[in-house]
């Protein structure tokens, strides 16, 4: 949320970063393509001040930057190159954690890992991870790591909240067995468990224009997170909590759950966070949370992040037609 797609301020992201760091967070995930690699400059100035041994840096490759047609994906060729220009940006000479944003199905994943072993053996990262990987994809990168002598996925980064719990299905589990940490993004689920939304309130977030199927609510689906939102307001009020704080502790309760990554644009939205992370809830809650929401289930298919190429593109689901 630094930069031109949330806060443009640079001054104010870096204190909100700082506030952060002062209240004992040590983990700081950005991407190279959030506000096109401005959200990098700003976390690298806010830490050109720290001492970067207590933090756990993140960033992550794959999505376009720019209009070269080759300057995006998982190929050998743009990770080498991204990364340097990632750690030109963050004004450091090594990532604790580079990670692969989505996965994409024209490079052999053999070739994305033997990129990023060799990042590891000279020393630019210290250790990669995954993103919004579906758990067929963490097990095949597992599998070829093995096989062909690649350092290995160590992390995975889904979402998951109340609203988005597909993940619990497969993903969860399947980073357990393999003893990998999970990083989880948007455990406000865009904002909807934020308490922007619900009965009298405009219903907008900042989002909505870029991506308004996650939003309109002419979308039954979006409709139900609404009513989804009035009933988990209800469960937060009778536990004496926030929804925010709600969101985020039902987050941190998944026993494979490594961090919960926030998205503050101001510190008021930072300050209303900071809580969660010491707050246990009752089993009585986390039911009353399955009845609403049941496990292992998106309320709105778009919001997992990550389609299928083979549902996107009929043509991968047709045989070729022979000309006539």
């Amino acid at each position: 949320m630094f930069g031109e797609w949330g806060n443009p301020d640079h001054e104010d992201s870096i204190r909100i970063i700082h506030r952060a760091l002062d209240a004992g967070i040590n983990f700081i995930d950005t991407a190279d393509v959030y506000s096109a690699g401005e959200s990098e400059v700003i976390v690298g100035k806010a830490l050109s001040t720290q001492d970067r041994s207590r933090v756990v840096l993140a960033t992550k490759v794959h999505a376009p930057m720019g209009d070269d047609p080759n300057a995006q994906g998982n190929s050998r060729r743009w990770i080498i190159a991204e990364c340097e220009n990632s750690l030109r940006r963050l004004g450091t000479d090594y990532l604790d954690l580079y990670q692969i944003h989505r996965p994409d199905d024209s490079v052999d994943v053999d070739q994305t890992l033997g990129a990023l072993s060799d990042l590891v053996h000279a020393g630019k990262i210290r250790s990669f991870g995954s993103s919004t990987f579906p758990a067929e994809q963490i097990v095949e990168a597992q599998w070829v790591a093995e096989r062909r002598g690649r350092e290995r996925f160590m992390t995975e980064q889904p979402p998951y909240s109340i609203l988005v719990r597909g993940i619990e299905r497969d993903v969860l589990p399947v980073a357990q067995s393999y003893g990998m940490g999970v990083l989880c993004w948007s455990p406000l689920a865009g904002g909807w468990l934020s308490g922007r939304f619900g009965e009298g309130k405009e219903n907008t977030s900042r989002r909505s224009g870029r991506i308004p199927d996650r939003y309109d609510l002419d979308i039954p689906a979006n409709k139900r997170k609404l009513e989804i939102v009035t009933e988990l307001s209800d469960v937060a009020d009778e536990a004496g909590l926030s929804i925010i704080e709600l969101a985020l502790a039902f987050v941190l309760e998944h026993p494979a759950v490594s961090a919960a990554i926030i998205g503050p644009r101001t510190m008021e939205q930072l300050d209303s966070q900071l809580s969660a992370s010491t707050i246990r809830l009752e089993a009585g809650v986390l039911d009353r949370i399955d009845e609403i929401v049941t496990p292992g289930t998106n309320v709105n298919p778009e919001d997992a992040g990550w389609k299928p190429p083979a549902l996107v593109h009929a043509r991968l689901r047709r045989r070729a037609r022979r000309p006539a």
